[in-house]
């Protein structure tokens, strides 16, 4: 190095900056670009970039710039200049020679979140998702109307919706008859029909004609989320067709008890999407453009919380549409609690008789008179096995029941001092009101 500068002059500092350039270029440390506006760039490759500590990389990370606040050089000098370069595209050259440069690299991987991401599964879904609106009265005098959001889900023009929506709810009641009036994206309207309801999961299927095939969403499974996957909620808040929010999964499982809802047992997905009055039977969508929930309420006193059924159950609800027209619960009577290991060792603790079980599903209450009373449960019962499958939660005795009502179950149930006792309990169907 010192050879190279006693035999070549230096007459600018450009010069020299290329001189170390050309006498580093084998190392891999150093490489210089002479931008168009004469600005210098050096990139450092990045093991040696990660082994020292740059005084603009602390300065940015220590300096607050909120999002609503541009970086205005007035108001930072030359800071916004030096951000431009941390994320401009280096030169073709450059590029093939160093990797993980910040601008233009590789393309999102597959499940990976672009700066597509969301619109594309935006443009998947929009073109399916409609507004509805019903006229709403109160003794026989029109009071308003009812406005919400559905998705196409059969290019037959087959609309999935909640049920608030579309029928009597609080007292008022429809003046349509059933009729609901449908609002495609491109604009056209259509009258539609009520054709199901199911009040207690809230959700509805209205049906449209149309003499051409109308565009519809892919319903995809919600089983597999997790919290903190994006979604996007979709539909009319407000009646502003064709509005878009995205945000997170908080929740995959939040009971309906949580929320303060009386009743059978539910579960909703809970977000952050931004929903509101207008969002409601509207999609909500991961980010392959799939429907993996219907869009229900909201808290109103607080921000962020954003609940939706899930399409798994949602699915399951449609199902039972098609086969009864009616969705078929079955009611045994029992109060139900899940067991894990620190609920087992408390209840060990407390009484030493406990079944000696690793998991199961526990009956603390039996209602009088109910199928369970006659089958014979009785409370502290714990449930290890059902119809001959082995349970360790309700969400599984639940779908290994189905929709069996009238039919004799046998039950394998654990009591004080590891008594095992066999029970053959018949469900009813439950009241939807209850």
């Amino acid at each position: 190095m010192k050879h190279l500068l006693r035999k070549v002059p230096i007459s600018n500092k450009q010069s020299l900056i290329r001189l170390v350039a050309l006498a580093t270029a084998g190392s891999g440390l150093f490489f210089s670009n002479i931008d168009t506006d004469s600005r210098t760039i050096v990139s450092i490759s990045s093991p040696l970039r990660e082994s020292l500590s740059w005084p603009w990389r602390s300065f940015q990370e220590t300096i607050p710039h909120p999002s609503f606040v541009s970086l205005d050089p007035a108001q930072y000098g030359d800071l916004q200049l030096f951000f431009s370069r941390i994320g401009s595209v280096p030169s073709a050259d450059i590029s093939n020679k160093v990797s993980g440069e910040v601008g233009d690299g590789p393309k999102p991987c597959c499940g990976c979140l672009g700066k597509d991401t969301i619109a594309n599964a935006a443009a998947m879904v929009g073109p399916a998702v409609v507004n509805l609106s019903v006229p709403q009265g109160f003794h026989g005098l029109t009071v308003g109307k009812s406005i919400g959001s559905g998705t196409i889900i059969d290019s037959d023009g087959t609309i999935l919706t909640c049920a608030h929506v579309v029928v009597d709810f609080q007292g008022f009641r429809s003046l349509s008859k059933g009729k609901v009036d449908v609002t495609l994206q491109d604009g056209r309207t259509f009258e539609g029909t009520v054709l199901n309801a199911d009040l207690h999961s809230d959700i509805a299927i209205v049906k449209i004609k149309s003499k051409t095939p109308l565009p519809m969403a892919k319903l995809g499974t919600s089983s597999k989320l997790r919290p903190g996957d994006w979604v996007i909620a979709m539909g009319c808040p407000l009646s502003l067709q064709n509005t878009i929010t995205a945000g997170i999964v908080s929740c995959v499982d939040r009971k309906s008890s949580d929320l303060g809802l009386g009743g059978m047992r539910r579960e909703y997905l809970q977000t952050d999407c931004a929903i509101n009055s207008g969002n409601s039977g509207g999609p909500l969508v991961n980010i392959d453009g799939e429907v993996i929930g219907v869009n229900i309420m909201k808290v109103l006193a607080a921000d962020g919380l954003s609940f939706s059924v899930p399409i798994d159950s949602v699915s399951t609800i449609i199902e039972h549409f098609k086969k009864s027209g009616r969705v078929v619960r079955p009611w045994l009577g029992l109060k139900m609690l899940d067991l894990n290991d620190m609920i087992i060792a408390q209840l060990r603790e407390k009484d030493p008789k406990f079944p000696n079980v690793n998991k199961g599903v526990l009956v603390p209450m039996v209602s009088p008179g109910s199928p369970a009373d006659r089958a014979g449960f009785l409370p502290g019962d714990v449930v290890v096995e059902f119809e001959g499958r082995p349970v360790g939660s309700i969400k599984e005795v639940t779908e290994i029941m189905g929709d069996k009502v009238g039919k004799p179950l046998k039950v394998i149930v654990k009591r004080a001092n590891d008594t095992s006792v066999t029970l053959t309990v018949i469900p009813e169907e439950a009241n939807p009101d209850m």
